[in-house]
């Protein structure tokens, strides 16, 4: 093979490892999703009632993320909340794809596009009344309930939750709902 054609070879696999790691969800070191996972016990609604500030939904209140299946098995979400400095609400939909099977607490999720972000479910509640979240590193950290309100119990759990992946639970912001 000529050395031009090499060169060409050689970037083009680059170009495709640099795409597959922009767009592949990774779970963080000390983060082990859930097994057991039951897909149809986690569809609905739940309210995000605590999380980590994020540039998507810095400043939104009232959040919630409601979770439909889809024909493929993908799994619809939609999430909403309201941005109260700008008196609106604000919606986003977007689809969550298994990552290692249907039984497994680990998917990813995309809202743009090709590119997908870890959704990888920590804890869960064994009558599927609340979960924690931590995305792709442990800067994306979720506490979603069924109800708007967290019992103390429940925070407490979630703020050791954070602190056994590395994240300083002084950094969870508890949603006003």
């Amino acid at each position: 093979m000529n050395p031009k054609r090499m060169a060409l070879s050689a970037a083009g696999l680059l170009a495709g490892y640099a795409i597959y790691r922009a767009v592949a969800p990774k779970i963080p070191a000390g983060v082990v999703p859930v097994s057991n996972f039951d897909a149809e016990r986690y569809l609905g609604k739940w309210f995000e009632v605590g999380r980590l500030d994020n540039r998507f939904e810095r400043g939104l209140i009232k959040t919630t993320a409601e979770y439909t299946l889809n024909d493929d098995g993908s799994i619809h979400v939609v999430n909403s909340g309201f941005d109260a400095l700008r008196g609106r609400h604000k919606q986003v939909s977007g689809t969550a794809v298994f990552v290692r099977g249907p039984n497994d607490g680990a998917l990813k999720v995309s809202f743009f596009g090709p590119f997908y972000g870890g959704y990888n479910i920590i804890a869960l509640d064994e009558d599927y009344r609340w979960a924690i979240i931590v995305g792709s590193s442990t800067d994306y950290f979720w506490v979603l309930s069924r109800d708007p309100e967290l019992p103390i119990n429940l925070r407490a759990r979630a703020t050791e939750m954070a602190e056994q992946v590395g994240i300083d639970p002084s950094r969870i912001n508890w949603v006003q709902q």
